[in-house]
């Protein structure tokens, strides 16, 4: 659940929140049904209501939640202050304890939940919460191998979570099993010593690990308010780089689980590379302007903005 002081205001100031339920494979998850693909989420919550009420949020958005295993006593929080002009955006983790970090690798039948599936997404949120959490993952990313599934990974590295040692360790000793990669050059610099250019960090990410796709997202901030944001792709053929957008943001959460799930998109649908990291780039694009973790954009407004109409211009 994440809990958000209304508008901008500050932790100290709040006296309500706004309460959402989050996470990156969610969000991700919730993209790729608006894409018309359909997504399930793996989880667990608890029994009580608001674990319910969890779950009621995601089929809300169409995603499937038949694989979310019930028990455990809490779910896990995140406080989110927005930022605005210079003051950045601050997020708390409240994770301690929570359902799904108290899960077990006996709570998944991954053999079962991934048959006749064609992609599997997690992000380093996860392995960080534990060694019962990595366990977990590398069952099912054993079991996607076995099963031809596609896997893909966003570092999503958060210093509040682990440090540079221990996210490097643990993600290092899942790589094998994972095809496409999503990150940023400080990722490949601090976290695997791969220095140089977002070019030449995709393209030592690549050799290193034997993906065979990277992505990352390029943010230059202006400001917490505004900032420009394009997206590369290294594949076996190339590096490609999409246009950069400038953007007033209303809330950049979920931007970069906007560009994975527009990248998902393009690569299952074989748009081809260029195509791929200019369609995922729009997407990040598009949900700055929406508030909340999810991107609500659809593909048709997507191909909107591809097709060059940036004006904003209502619509009648």
């Amino acid at each position: 659940m994440s809990l958000c002081p209304p508008g901008y205001g500050r932790f100290v100031q709040a006296e309500t929140f706004t309460a959402r339920y989050t996470g990156a494979e969610a969000n991700v998850g919730v993209s790729l049904v608006h894409f018309g693909i359909e997504a399930c989420a793996v989880s667990k919550v608890p029994e009580h209501e608001m674990g319910q009420a969890c779950i009621n949020y995601l089929r809300r958005f169409g995603v499937n939640t038949e694989h979310v295993v019930r028990g455990g006593d809490r779910l896990g929080l995140l406080y989110l202050e927005t930022g605005a002009s210079q003051r950045p955006s601050k997020v708390i983790y409240d994770r301690a304890h929570s359902s799904f970090a108290e899960a077990r690798p006996d709570d998944f039948n991954w053999p079962a939940i991934l048959k006749g599936k064609d992609w599997f997404h997690f992000s380093g949120t996860a392995p960080a919460l534990g060694a019962n959490i990595v366990a977990i993952l590398h069952e099912a990313l054993e079991a996607a191998r076995a099963l031809g599934v596609t896997v893909s990974c966003d570092c999503n590295y958060r210093s509040k979570l682990w440090s540079h040692d221990e996210a490097s360790h643990t993600l290092g000793a899942l790589f094998d099993l994972v095809d496409v990669f999503v990150g940023g050059r400080e990722d490949a610099e601090k976290l695997f010593g791969i220095r140089g250019t977002e070019q030449e960090a995709a393209q030592g990410l690549r050799e290193r690990f034997g993906f065979r796709c990277v992505a990352m997202t390029l943010r230059e901030g202006v400001s917490a308010s505004v900032n420009r944001l394009g997206g590369l792709l290294c594949d076996a053929s190339g590096v490609y780089s999409s246009r950069s957008y400038e953007m007033q943001i209303v809330d950049r959460v979920g931007g970069g689980d906007a560009f994975t799930a527009g990248l998902i998109y393009g690569l299952l649908s074989d748009f081809g590379s260029q195509r791929t990291v200019d369609f995922a780039a729009a997407a990040a694009c598009l949900k700055h302007s929406i508030p909340g973790d999810f991107n609500l954009a659809s593909r048709e407004e997507i191909e909107q903005l591809l097709a060059g109409d940036q004006s904003g211009r209502v619509q009648r």
